[in-house]
This record gives C-alpha cells, structure tokens and sequence, in this order.
C-alpha cells in the first residue's frame, strides 16, 4: 500500500542514458530492493506489507491475512479459541499487548494500533457518544447462570445492604465500564442519592489481584468474575453481596468492535473474523466443558506468554446470550437507558443501528428466517 508513492518517484529517476543490458537489470534489481526497504520502514513490514501482499492470493481474496488484538494473560477469548480451531484460517492473529480494560482495548482501535477489541456494551456506547468510529460486530462475553460476575465480601463482613456501602471501597479492574454499571445500579435499587453514591469508592485493581485485596482487608469490597470468582469461593472465607446475574439476568454484556472503516475496507476479513468468531461461541457451548478448558490450557502453553493456567481451569461458559454472538438490542438498549436516565446521554442522541450490527454473522440469516 505505501510502495505505491515510491515507486513513481523511482521511475521518474530513470537514467537519461541507456545502459548495458546487464547492469540494467542489476539496477532495476537495486532499485526494486530500495523501494522495498523504504516500504517496509514506512509500514513497520506489517500487515500492510507482507500480510495484505499474501492476502491478494488467499482463500476468497481476503483483504489482509493478520489481525492486531490485545489480550489477557490467563484467559482465551472466542477469537483466540477460534484460530486454534482452524476457524479463523488463514488469517493469523498478531498479538501486540495485554489489556485488563475494555475501553483501553477499544481505544485501542480507535487510534489504529489494534484490528480489533472488545469491551462492555456500555462502554462502547460511551465511546461512540464520544464519535469514536467503532461499531459493535458480535457478543463475546456475557452472564448466565455458569459465567457471571459478583461483588464479594468476608464472611464476617457487616455489608449486606447498598446503603451500608456507604464510605468503603469496591476493587473492580477498570472504570466507566461492567463493573461500575453494576455498582451504580445495585446503588440505585437501593435507593441511593447521586450525592450517597459518590460516598462509595471505586479502586482500579487488576482482576487477578482483588481476592488477594480483599482477603487482606485493603478493600472491603471486590468484584471477582466468572473464573476468579469460582476460585476465591473455592478457596472459601467469602461471600456475594450481590452480583450481574441478580441484577439483570441472563444477558450478553461485551463485544468485539471494529473501526467503520476498517469494515469498509476490508469486508471479507470483517466477515471471517465475526464467522470465526460464531463458529468458536458455538464449539465452546456444545462442547463438554473439560474439552474445552485442555484446548485452552494447550493453547495457553503453545502461544507462550508466561501464564498461570490456574484461572482456566474454573472456566465454565462464554455467557454469550446469543447464538453464535448475535446482538440483541436489549444488549445495548438498556445501556443507553440507563444513561439517558442518569443525564449521561439525551434521549434519541444515539441510534442502535449507529452501535452494532449483525450484518456479518452467520447466524442472523437464522434469526431472520424465525
């Protein structure tokens, strides 16, 4: 994509003299391996070079063959799962980073560093109140009865209610996302004020550290999800003040985005990655749950970043509401209301049609025909 410029300049440099037919062929030989050079620096050699050159002959006439993402250590996300099942081919994911925050992940986007992410629906809406040309591509993350996220405190802890929350700490691992939604609204059932509620403080702790906080009494509350939670309470000495499950449900609460663009111009890359991506929800949901916890352990070995695997291990479910990661627009809509609401957003200010879409999964021809 940027050898194009180059190599005008390069022709308009031809030698005004003829040369032997020898020494022309090692120059053009010269000069095609400086236009190369200069390419590659100016595109990193990345996937705008040698991933979306191989792209030009690959299955379908996919417009580039890499994918940037972040990701966490000790976990595997549906699209990570689903390049190791082969879904994914012949499109490699190119891992740049970790992340323990959603709108960090998304902004990663945002600013191109990263292909993709993926982040709590309400974050997401924020981002776009805020014009970040992202939209929403497919439900990766969710809660149910197996995956779902609680707020925990000691056994001898004297907090049962949301007033007596009143003046303590929460961990939780980033804000303006999942779990301060959930923080706001076990407040606001519990008849909090916006002036009570701003007595409660919210502390940033990375996930796989706020058991070890709140056993240690620096925090009086953390929110541990799915599979921290499982091991803490397997651990015992803990219980849930409330969690996601007993507020709202079953619901899908997080998804991958793309910038608009990207979608434009790279629609069967945008497509694959989403068809991937549904293919793997549905493995992990069909599958018995020890087979899919030895795929991710396997995987966690081969990819090589130093993780404990203790967490996987207490894996149970994606908690995806829709098949194959289809939206719903209850996923979104009863974000945007709540913010509406809360004086964050105006009524009507933003379209769910502006927030996601189904258009490249291969399940909504399933639902349409319902």
């Amino acid at each position: 994509m940027y050898s194009s410029g180059y190599s005008s300049n390069i022709a308009d440099m031809a030698a005004p003299h003829p040369l032997p037919a020898d020494l022309l062929r090692a120059a053009s030989r010269a000069v095609l391996l400086f236009a190369l050079l200069v390419s590659c620096g100016a595109a990193g050699c990345s996937r705008d070079g040698a991933s979306r050159a191989s792209a030009a002959g690959a299955e379908g006439e996919l417009e580039t063959l890499e994918l940037r993402y972040q990701g966490n250590n000790g976990t595997v996300s549906p699209i990570e799962l689903a390049e190791d099942l082969g879904y994914l081919a012949p499109i490699r994911l190119h891992f740049v980073g970790s992340t323990v925050s959603g709108p960090q992940s998304v902004q990663a986007v945002v600013t191109g560093d990263t292909d993709f992410g993926g982040a709590f629906n309400g974050a997401i809406i924020k981002l776009i109140a805020a014009k970040a040309p992202i939209i929403a591509v497919a439900g990766y993350y969710g809660v149910d009865e197996q995956r779902q996220s609680g707020f925990y405190v000691l056994n001898d802890s004297p907090l049962r209610t949301a007033r007596d929350l009143l003046d303590k700490t929460i961990s939780m691992n980033t804000l303006g996302a999942h779990s301060e939604f959930m923080v706001k609204e076990f407040l606001s059932r519990g008849q909090l004020t916006p002036e009570e509620a701003r007595r409660v403080t919210l502390l940033v702790v990375p996930p796989v550290n706020g058991e070890q906080l709140l056993r240690e009494k620096q925090v009086d509350v953390a929110a541990l999800g799915d599979i921290y939670r499982d091991r803490a309470l397997e651990r015992g000495g803990i219980r849930s003040l409330f969690s996601d499950y007993e507020l709202y449900g079953k619901f899908t609460a997080g998804s991958y985005v793309m910038k608009t663009s990207f979608i434009k111009e790279n629609p069967k890359t945008a497509r694959r990655f989403v068809e991937a991506t549904a293919k793997a929800i549905e493995w992990a949901r069909d599958t018995p749950r020890e087979t899919v916890v030895a795929r991710c352990i396997a995987l966690m070995k081969k990819r090589g970043r130093n993780e404990e695997d203790s967490a996987i291990k207490f894996w149970r479910s994606y908690g995806v509401a829709g098949k194959g990661g289809l939206i719903a627009e209850r996923d979104f809509q009863v974000w945007i209301d709540w913010m509406v609401k809360s004086g964050e957003l105006k009524p009507g200010e933003i379209a769910l049609s502006r927030v996601y879409t189904n258009e490249l999964n291969p399940y909504a021809n399933d639902q349409a025909a319902k």
